[in-house]
């Protein structure tokens, strides 16, 4: 295990260019333990013209097979550059916690081939971006995406599950929240150690996904032109009754196709399902928005797809039965229009993909087991 060291990494996934307490620029000192490790000791922020040449010259000097870290973050790409380096030179990566390791340092500490941190050592929260000054609001948002998508791309190179990023969301930048051992071993930001290789008997359970659709009962308007009409039979060709203003409920009457007959404020008619979000289906993403990306007729075509995307993806159960694949995150609309169009110029995903409310998605089915053991 570590020996002597306790181990500690304040592992914060935020997209902050530059630290608030900057120290100096990186620099490198060594340290030999007892047992004969060698380390690299990275010192101060990482800033983006920091020449990482002389982390390899360090590590060849001092014929160092570790790394650990004494540093406040800084520069979120240099991080990740750092920890491409680390992981070519395959050397693994400690956390102390009497040094510090925040920020944009975490991201270079899963570098490590080998990764060891204690429990309760390493926090994340939520995103944050304080180099906004000069920009447009719609620039700082897609400078954002973009550095998410380049977070989760990388996460997903070092064997990290970009899932820890949703964990990540509910805790604001001013707040922290420490990982257990287990959950540090289930986001895969500390490795297993090579002594205790997974057997038959460890694997997790495979569990049948529920593919039972709940009778859709109740519901509030939620449309992306912030309002829907009440139609007077099922076609969109068919007589505006009235118009009502998203968060406005009703009551689901009964199901005709893709369209659902509802009684809303004393009148009756018909709305699509796609304007309807159901309190009965268990997404209880209200409010937030989607990237769809495709939909399809059967779940392992679904699993499939997911398995050989290159960004994580969720497949959710459609109140049609079929299956729709969505980028695996959540948010507001114009985040996710933001992100959407990232992702499709750099064409991780195709231009055909959409933002939606997900109004019609029952229940995420897939493929959080399987993005874990990838």
């Amino acid at each position: 295990m570590v020996g002597a060291f306790q181990i500690g990494c304040a592992f914060v996934l935020g997209v902050t260019f530059f630290a608030s307490d900057a120290a100096a620029r990186l620099s490198y000192s060594n340290l030999v333990t007892d047992d004969g490790r060698r380390y690299v000791i990275v010192n101060g922020s990482f800033e983006a013209d920091d020449d990482l040449s002389k982390f390899r010259k360090a590590v060849n000097s001092y014929r160092a097979n570790s790394v650990t870290f004494d540093s406040p973050g800084g520069n979120v790409q240099k991080a990740i550059e750092l920890g491409r380096l680390i992981r070519s030179l395959g050397l693994s990566t400690v956390a102390v916690r009497v040094q510090e390791c925040a920020s944009a340092c975490s991201l270079a500490f899963l570098g490590g081939v080998v990764r060891l941190a204690d429990a309760g050592s390493i926090g994340v929260h939520k995103t944050s971006f304080s180099d906004t000054k000069g920009m447009r609001v719609e620039e700082a948002v897609a400078a954002v995406q973009t550095i998410t998508a380049d977070v989760i791309s990388y996460m997903t190179d070092m064997g990290a599950d970009p899932g820890l990023l949703k964990l990540s969301l509910q805790y604001d930048s001013d707040d922290m929240r420490y990982l257990s051992a287990s959950e540090m071993k289930l986001y895969r930001v500390t490795t297993p150690d090579a002594d205790e290789p997974i057997t038959e008997s460890q694997a997790p359970e495979s569990k049948s996904p529920d593919l039972q659709i709940p009778v859709a009962q109740s519901g509030i308007v939620q449309h992306l032109k912030g309002t829907a009409p009440l139609k007077a039979n099922a076609s969109a060709n068919s007589k505006t009754i009235a118009d009502f203003a998203n968060g406005s409920g009703l009551d689901i009457k009964a199901s005709d196709g893709e369209w659902y007959q509802v009684s809303i404020a004393g009148q009756r008619g018909y709305m699509h399902q796609a304007w309807v979000w159901v309190r009965e289906f268990e997404e209880r993403q209200f409010g937030k928005s989607y990237i769809q990306i495709k939909s399809v007729d059967d779940l392992e075509t679904a699993r499939s797809f997911v398995l050989d995307s290159k960004i994580p993806l969720a497949v959710h159960l459609t109140a049609n039965g079929r299956f729709a694949v969505t980028v695996n995150a959540t948010g507001s609309r114009d985040i996710q229009s933001s992100l959407l169009q990232i992702l499709s110029t750099n064409n991780t995903i195709p231009k055909s993909a959409f933002v939606t409310y997900g109004n019609t998605y029952v229940r995420e089915v897939c493929c959080g087991d399987l993005l874990s053991s990838k």
